[in-house]
């Protein structure tokens, strides 16, 4: 899965998919886009990550206590 780096607005490839839905992890490792080359692993702030088209990671695959502030039914 390719995700975007906010501050470079480069692509970068999700090492670990388990990590990225995982709410308890704050960082993934993934692997930069740039060029011929494929880069080494990096780790990357889940906040500093958006999808492709710039949209915001579900609240569900970042913060741990999403449901905490959920109206009781």
């Amino acid at each position: 899965m390719f995700l975007k780096d906010k501050q470079t607005g480069q692509l970068v490839e999700v090492v670990e998919i388990t990590e990225l839905i995982n709410p308890s992890n704050n960082q993934i490792s993934a692997q930069m886009q740039a060029g011929q080359n494929e880069e080494p692993p990096t780790a990357f702030s889940k906040d500093g990550l958006v999808f492709p088209s710039g949209e915001e990671l579900p609240r569900c695959w970042v913060d741990a206590h999403y449901r905490d502030q959920m109206p009781a039914e």
